[in-house]
């Protein structure tokens, strides 16, 4: 009877010693190989490694019994969208000290990167925060102060190494204050938020989703057999190919004690017995999911912990036990769709929450990989209570100090403030030119120089200082985003992008996107200035006969619908596609870049010598896709005449795109807003139609007064 009793005692501490042996693993076993790479530079002299227990994001590291530092992915912690729309992932490695030892990029989605600026740019900028302290501020750019220490940039990829800055240092201060290296705890926090708990308004659950009431993450198969690329997991449970978007987890989440939440959600009675049942200072949220994991787990028992989500808060986190649990039986949300499981947790007052604070429930996923071993991975989802449910006392901020508590997209606006105004007054200009553009085409002289110095300006300020030249790959992102996780910050973290895209919507509405084509594009702007200049040069033009011609068109479409296709399937492999846009390498690199991609480049510069914007016109799947919504634009501004196309072709011969048919007829999707046809149009000396207008009246007036006048040519709009 008593080996009965002690053989159940034995084996659970058989297997916990021999768990808490195989918890410290060889720096060679350290998974990815790039992480290993970077401790094993900055720790030579490390033996072994172990996830600590409170957060096994963290790796201790040690040389025998002497614990030496830590090491950690970004990506458990923070997921900050970066110019692709996607989070990189870096390695950082941190000293007992607090301060920065190893940094590095292990994963990116940069199209920049990936085929572009060397990796070793990318190294050479994170080796930068090597000896930096875990609660230093730092920025990119400008000049170090008292209050913040300024590292260098990387031209060409300013957005992308922002995200980094933000990604190392953010989750380097968490880490830091979650293990006391540095302060930023408690004594950091602003005043505690105060809930505006007698307002309530009926929200339906598209409401409530759409203010971020109610914030969702969704967890695909493929993104968790990425998350344990690298690693000892890797391969296990891995999903089939046709498989990786499938979610395996759709996982919701409210904050329950503000009425308008919480009353929408639970029914007004059921929201009454919850808050009669908390004490004061705590506080409930509902956690929703529908999908083949399961946030609560079959291994909780009474008095265990719900080891599947975590609260983490200030740098601190904290597990729900069982005596934290309820049920939740029932939404009461109009348009909810349908959940597998339903839960109510609350947050002790122990914990010190703060509602208006940001806050993310963190999932953990598991892999077995051995009898005793497992591998883990974290999903955040990050919630951040809409301020109309609570209010704040303001803490005295400094321009410098609020700024640096705004989100990464603001920050990267104020840092650019100026390319936003000089680009704010050029698109102002063009619109100027756009809405006069009858009476400067009856000056010709006036609108070939401010047509020419708009060039100049698009290729130099937008194109070679600003890098705002578009890309299909914005498109192709854009549209991506609109069925997986739309964000608005995502696009505003490169404020010229983002403009020049609002003011092509805004410009693809009124005239369609010829007016981009030909006087936006700074690829398109070299182009013709090129061209320009080789017509001065007396070097010959040679004109594509227009039955070829508008066959040549299809190929950019084509193009499209290849790079459209692929990007499907992946977005990477979409991108390394693209490259058929010279744009990375005359635009944004300068051509400083390896020779395939200069001799591209420059092969398309010199054909478009003999024959304007060849690229522009065959190949280009940007502007390809621009023709989609021109089609549903407002306004036809360009003028007609009935003798155009039969008898005159003088516009059509000397439209240098060939954007006029035979007939007359001008083809807005193909054309680019030059000016040179409303330019003849207006001139009565060149006009064919005019020139007869002109000599018919000077007839009428040597003819006797018995003769009637000249007939008028009427005007009209032709599309």
């Amino acid at each position: 009877m008593t080996f009965c009793r002690l053989f159940p005692a034995f084996i659970v501490l058989f297997f916990s010693l021999g768990t808490s042996v195989v918890q410290a693993e060889p720096v060679e076993n350290y998974k990815p190989l790039a992480a290993r790479q970077v401790i094993t530079q900055v720790f030579p002299s490390a033996t072994h490694f172990s996830a600590r227990d409170d957060n096994r994001a963290i790796k201790e590291l040690y040389a025998g019994d002497e614990l030496l530092g830590y090491a950690y992915e970004t990506l458990d912690f923070v997921q900050t969208p970066a110019y692709s729309g996607k989070p990189l992932n870096a390695v950082v490695v941190l000293d007992t000290g607090g301060e920065i030892q190893g940094a590095r990029v292990i994963h990116h989605d940069e199209p920049i990167l990936l085929i572009g600026i060397p990796e070793i740019r990318m190294h050479e900028f994170t080796d930068q925060y090597v000896g930096l302290k875990a609660d230093q501020r730092v920025t990119v750019g400008g000049k170090s102060t008292e209050r913040r220490t300024a590292v260098d940039g990387l031209s060409g990829a300013t957005v992308t190494v922002m995200v980094i800055n933000e990604v190392i240092m953010k989750t380097a201060h968490r880490i830091g204050v979650e293990l006391g290296m540095v302060e930023g705890g408690s004594d950091s926090r602003p005043p505690m938020a105060e809930l505006r708990t007698g307002e309530f308004r009926e929200k339906s659950w598209e409401q409530l989703t759409g203010d971020g009431s109610v914030r969702r993450l969704l967890v695909t198969r493929g993104q968790v057999d990425d998350a344990f690329q690298g690693t000892e997991a890797e391969g296990i449970d891995e999903a089939a190919p046709d498989e990786r978007d499938e979610a395996l987890i759709d996982l919701y989440t409210g904050y329950l004690n503000v009425p308008t939440i919480g009353r929408n959600l639970l029914g007004q009675s059921q929201y009454d017995w919850l808050m009669s049942e908390l004490k004061e200072g705590e506080h409930a949220i509902a956690v929703m999911a529908s999908g083949d994991y399961s946030f609560k787990g079959s291994g909780y028992v009474r008095g265990g912990i719900f080891d599947r989500i975590q609260i983490r808060q200030f740098g601190d986190t904290f597990n729900f036990r069982d005596l934290d649990f309820y049920r939740l039986s029932d939404v009461y949300a109009g348009g909810m769709p349908d959940f597998s499981e339903m839960a109510i947790f609350i947050i002790r007052q122990q914990y010190d929450f703060d509602p208006g604070a940001p806050w993310s429930l963190e999932l953990s996923i598991r892999r077995q990989t051995g009898p005793l071993d497992s591998k883990f991975a974290l999903f955040p989802l990050e919630y951040q209570l809409p301020d109309q449910y609570y209010t704040r006392p303001d803490p005295e901020l400094t321009e410098e100090e609020w700024l640096e508590s705004q989100p990464l997209w603001v920050q990267v606006w104020d840092q650019r403030e100026f390319q936003i105004a000089v680009l704010g007054v050029g698109i102002g200009v063009l619109v100027f030119i756009l809405f006069f553009q009858d009476w400067l085409s009856r000056r010709p002289r006036l609108l070939r120089p401010i047509r020419h110095a708009f060039l100049v300006y698009t290729l130099v300020f937008i194109g070679w200082y600003a890098m705002g030249q578009l890309s299909i790959v914005n498109v192709l992102t854009f549209t991506h985003s609109l069925f997986t996780n739309f964000t608005w910050s995502t696009f505003l973290i490169d404020p010229v992008i983002f403009i020049l895209w609002a003011a092509v919507a805004g410009i693809i509405l009124l005239w369609g996107r010829a007016v981009y084509c030909g006087w936006l594009c700074p690829f398109g702007a070299l182009q013709e200035l090129l061209n320009e200049i080789a017509r001065k040069i007396k070097i010959p033009q040679y004109t594509v006969p227009f039955a070829i011609h508008e066959r040549l068109w299809a190929i950019k479409y084509l193009i499209l619908l290849v790079l459209f296709g692929v990007s499907l399937g992946s977005m990477s492999h979409a991108e390394q596609l693209a490259e058929v846009e010279p744009f990375k390498t005359a635009i944004t690199l300068k051509f400083d870049r390896s020779w395939p991609f200069v001799t591209y480049a420059v092969l398309l510069l010199v054909v478009n010598l003999f024959t304007r914007k060849v690229f522009c016109r065959y190949l280009c799947p940007l502007g390809a896709a621009l023709t989609i919504p021109t089609r549903f634009r407002i306004f036809d501004w360009l003028k007609r005449r009935h003798e155009c196309g039969n008898p005159c072709q003088l516009c059509a011969k000397e439209c240098e795109v060939q954007a006029i048919h035979p007939d007359g007829t001008i083809n807005y999707m193909e054309c680019h807003y030059c000016l040179d046809c409303q330019v003849t149009y207006f001139n009565d000396n060149k006009c064919p139609p005019l020139i007869l207008k002109r000599r018919g009246r000077r007839r009428g007036r040597n003819a006797p007064d018995d003769q009637s006048a000249p007939e008028r040519i009427p005007v009209t709009q032709v599309g």
